[in-house]
This record gives C-alpha cells, structure tokens and sequence, in this order.
C-alpha cells in the first residue's frame, strides 16, 4: 500500500503513521463502522473528485441507517477532503471516509460509544488491475449467499457487512479468479464483491435492482446514465445465474474497480472470450467522464482548490469550496 502523507482525523490533519485508534475502539470488535470509496482524477482544470457529494450524501445516510450522527457537516467533511488531497500533493488518489464507533464503551449497545471520523488519501490503482480493465478478469460464482436484506442493511456501505464480501473474495482467489461473483439468497446474481454487475446480450443491458440485495452503486448510477444517453436499452431486473454463462458480455463497476470487463465466468469464456463492444463504449465514455473529457458530465466532477497557505486545522475543516461549475 502507497502511503500519502497526512491523514484527517476527527477535525486534524495528523502524520500518516500518528492515525491511529485504541485497541478496544467498538467498530474493531464489532464492525460499527460506515464508509465510502471515492477517487480524485487529474483533468485539464486540475484534481477533481468524482460525484463527490454524492458520496458523502450515501455516507450520512449509511450512518443514520447504523444510529452514528456524524458530527461534522457534509460540507466540513468536503471541504476536509480538498485541503487534505491539496496538503498530500496529489494529482489523483483513492479516497476513503470511515464514521466508527470509538473508543469508551464495550458489548452491543453502542449508542454512547463516540462517533469518530477519519478519511484518508493515496495514490491505488484500479483495483482489479490495469491489464483487467483492458483484458478482462476471470470470475467464479461464489459458494457464499450475499447477507439477506432482512439480516442486514444492503443499502449502507457498513464495515461488518464486508466479511461477506471477504469470505467470497478468498475463495475466488484461492480457486485461482480474479473476483467473486455473489447470488441473493433467492439465487439470482447480486453483485461481485465489491462491485455491482452488468449483464449485455443481443445489445441490450441488464443489471440486478435493489431488491435483489446490492449496494446501489455510484459508478452503476452514472453508468445508468450513460448507457441511456448512448441509446442502450437498460433494464433492471432478476438475472439467473445461467444467463452470465451465455451472456454476449459481462462487466463489473465500482469505484476502486471503474469499469471491468469480464471475460471468463466458472471456466466459461463470456461472448468471445474478449471484451464486447458495448463494454467498450461505455467504458471509453466512462472515462471521459472521470477525467472531465465529456462535458455532458462535467457536473459530476468537484475540483480540488490549490493548496492554501499552510495552517492548524482544529475542530473542523474550513476550506474554500471550490465548484465544477
């Protein structure tokens, strides 16, 4: 892992290897915890971070969902963001926020455990690797079920709810994948494991809706959009798990992944073996749009003001807002 060099931690910029926690903080024992993944690309008008507000809209509502009130406004924890990516120096970096419950008090009933609040910055790659966002990932459906929306909150980003994630990520991995691919309990495909999935056949794009179980996903929202303002025919809906099979084309999207083709599905070759056309396409326009080239989506994108004079920062982030606008 690349490290930056500061990190934002309750309201302070602090040394990178200074972030740290107590050993008995609650979200460590028991997963209470909410957390976002954003990336900053560079453009020609400098950093900008992707759908921004967005993210952090889903984080408080993450948090409400789990009864942490965040206690920094959405514009305090922006504004943190930008002086943070400006004091690193960072052109483009990976972005994630966490809200846990801290340090003070033990068992299940954490309601007057602290809410603390740190994001953090580094430069990370796609998170399936630049030769799986051009070439393709091999993927195996997962023996794991993806936790019931009656169990928990598919909804929230939650940190507990991600040892599903793990368990399938492992064994894809140890079976020698690249990714997981989890069904709903009912066995309809869900999502990868940390990344929502697209079904294409005939020309046409499916994906899994809501009450299948996912994570409504940022980059699936903007890639709704997109395929619309192509033309495609989207349609959320139930996929069974054969139609990955004898799919023309698969592919993943996240924010740590972007968009990834995927070619190979339990040792069948998807389609040609090879990334498809409409994959293609959207993942050229996709681009575009995280690296402001697109000017229909320029409003997705929050620039990073230039650094400022250096200065304390206590109690809460108070950088100039800067506009995409």
């Amino acid at each position: 892992m690349e490290q930056a060099d500061l990190i934002w931690h309750n309201g302070e910029l602090v040394a990178w290897e200074d972030a740290k926690v107590h050993v008995l903080t609650h979200g460590l024992h028991y997963g209470t915890g909410v957390f976002e993944g954003e990336r900053a690309y560079e453009t020609d008008r400098g950093p900008a971070i992707f759908r921004h507000h967005d993210h952090l809209d889903r984080l408080f509502k993450s948090a409400e969902l789990y009864y942490m009130p965040i206690p920094f406004t959405l514009d305090q924890l922006r504004d943190a963001t930008h002086q943070l990516i400006a004091a690193n120096g960072l052109r483009e970096c990976y972005i994630r926020p966490i809200v846990f419950r801290g340090y003070g008090q033990m068992g299940l009933y954490p309601l007057e455990a602290p809410v603390d609040v740190a994001i953090a910055v580094w430069p990370w790659g796609s998170y399936l690797g630049e030769e799986g966002k051009h070439q393709g990932v091999r993927a195996k459906v997962a023996s794991w079920r993806r936790i019931p929306q009656d169990s928990l909150i598919p909804q929230a980003k939650a940190c507990g709810q991600y040892l599903n994630s793990v368990l399938a990520k492992i064994e894809a991995s140890k079976a020698g994948y690249q990714e997981a691919i989890l069904l709903d309990p009912r066995g309809f495909v869900c999502e990868g494991s940390g990344e929502n999935i697209y079904v294409v056949r005939d020309g046409a794009i499916s994906t899994p809706p809501q009450t299948a179980g996912i994570l409504e996903g940022i980059s699936r929202r903007s890639l709704n959009q997109i395929a619309g303002d192509l033309g495609y025919e989207l349609v959320e809906r139930d996929v069974a798990r054969a139609e990955l099979y004898l799919a023309d084309e698969v592919f993943l999207s996240g924010t740590a992944a972007e968009l990834v083709p995927v070619r190979e599905i339990d040792d069948h070759a998807i389609g040609t073996g090879q990334p498809g056309p409409v994959t293609r396409e959207l993942q050229r326009v996709f681009e575009d749009a995280l690296h402001g080239r697109d000017p229909r989506y320029l409003e997705w994108l929050d620039l990073v003001a230039p650094a400022a004079a250096p200065s304390p920062m206590a109690g809460s982030a108070s950088a100039p807002p800067a506009s995409a606008s």
